[in-house]
């Protein structure tokens, strides 16, 4: 199916203009990068690319859409014949997904003529602020879980496309499991559920309920507790199940205090290897929270898919670098009032210090610097070793050479995090955890 009108209206009008004019063919540079970290984060993580090249692979005008753009007076002949045509052919780097990211990072480079990049602009941010969102959002909530593993259970908080998208996210980031099906069969995500309330109250009693559900999908199976009373739910559950039961789970009222009064019963009962999962608007305060309650996993839903309260990340998509009439490039930038960009083409490397902690990110413009000199700005008389590369090839003259297996970007994810300091696991608002220098 195609992507192509996944595509803002002024993307195709400033493409007309520019083959009217004849500086469509113009070599161009956009690189997508955030001004600052929503909410005062302390990084970001990038998450999307692997399903961006997939709609960079399907960016085709078909007749449809032609005839679509025609009737609504949008293109004209000229820009008609162009994109009857149009395929990407230049060049995307890019940091890789997992990877976090801070201000100014470029995370996203587009070379080619402005023809083919400025139609890019839509379908790059869509989806990498919507990725990155959620997978900020789900690195926050792993880093408050500990080992404790989570489940992604948000499908039914959002829009359906967007709940797929969200499970790939979080899993990337370590979560271990969604209830997402379309993630699984797509993406290879481990999926799990059991049962709703719902499923209770349509039995006669919840010892039925119980009682089926283990029949039919063993002992190892989770019932949920809460449909009515939880204490008798739980008694009920080891009656039925015995002591093997898998575990319980809980989706409301007070967490905390209700998993300690579970733990002591189960124990009471003789079922000490029976665990407890809670749900129920968790975010990453409320499971940090829940840190000291005998919690053995965690299931989160609207908060996920919601990016915890940024629901974007706030990327944007801008041209650094044009090629002047004289055919020779030139770096360009906004100069507008808090929306400023810093022009040319950029190469990006993280600093990392003897301890292995990294230090800064370091940006530079500076496309014909040996790589040796690229990698010293990274060093600095504190005795921090030469920078690591950020930026790696995800197109190459239109062919995609950046796809990857998703449990590459999951373990990206792990180590980009633990290189970070300390501070940057702090769930409270504050400075990014490294500083960006721009050199």
């Amino acid at each position: 199916m195609s992507t192509a009108l996944h595509t803002d209206h002024y993307e195709l009008t400033m493409l007309r203009a520019a083959l009217a004019s004849g500086a469509a063919h113009r070599r161009a540079v956009f690189e997508v990068f955030a001004r600052r970290l929503p909410g005062d984060r302390r990084y970001g993580v990038v998450a999307g690319t692997g399903r961006l090249l997939d709609a960079l692979e399907n960016f085709r005008f078909g007749e449809e859409e032609l005839t679509f753009l025609r009737r609504r007076g949008i293109i004209d002949d000229r820009t008609a014949e162009y994109l009857s045509g149009y395929r990407f052919g230049g060049d995307v780097h890019g940091y890789p997904e997992g990877e976090c990211y801070f201000p100014g990072s470029p995370i996203l480079v587009v070379e080619g003529t402005f023809a083919e990049t400025v139609l890019l602009e839509t379908l790059v941010l869509s989806i990498l602020n919507h990725d990155s969102a959620i997978a900020a959002a789900a690195s926050r909530m792993v880093r408050a879980a500990g080992s404790r593993p989570l489940i992604e259970m948000g499908s039914r908080r959002t829009h359906e496309d967007a709940a797929v998208a969200a499970a790939r996210a979080a899993y990337i980031c370590g979560f271990a499991s969604t209830s997402n099906l379309l993630a699984g069969l797509r993406y290879g995500v481990p999926t799990t559920g059991t049962s709703a309330h719902a499923f209770t109250l349509l039995h006669d009693s919840e010892a039925d309920a119980f009682r089926v559900q283990v029949d039919s999908l063993g002992r190892s199976t989770t019932l949920l507790v809460d449909t009515y009373d939880v204490k008798t739910a739980v008694r009920t559950a080891i009656e039925v199940a015995g002591t093997d039961l898998g575990m319980v789970r809980i989706d409301s009222g007070d967490l905390a205090e209700a998993a300690h009064e579970v733990r002591a019963l189960l124990d009471e009962l003789g079922a000490h290897r029976t665990g407890i999962v809670v749900t129920g608007d968790l975010d990453e305060h409320a499971i940090a929270a829940l840190a000291a309650a005998p919690v053995n996993a965690y299931g989160v839903g609207t908060k996920l898919v919601t990016g915890s309260g940024a629901p974007t990340a706030a990327l944007v998509y801008k041209l650094v670098a044009r090629e002047d009439a004289q055919g020779v490039m030139r770096p360009v930038a906004k100069r507008s009032v808090g929306k400023p960009s810093r022009g040319g083409r950029k190469f990006a490397f993280r600093a990392i210090g003897p301890d292995g902690i990294a230090r800064a990110e370091i940006v530079t413009t500076a496309p014909a610097m040996p790589v040796d000199q690229l990698e010293a700005l990274a060093e600095s008389p504190g005795g921090e070793r030469p920078g690591r590369p950020l930026l790696v090839p995800l197109v190459r003259k239109g062919e995609i050479v950046g796809r990857e297996p998703l449990d590459a970007a999951r373990e990206r994810h792990r180590r980009s995090v633990a290189e970070l300091p300390p501070a940057a696991l702090h769930l409270s608002p504050g400075d990014t955890a490294i500083p960006t220098v721009f050199a």
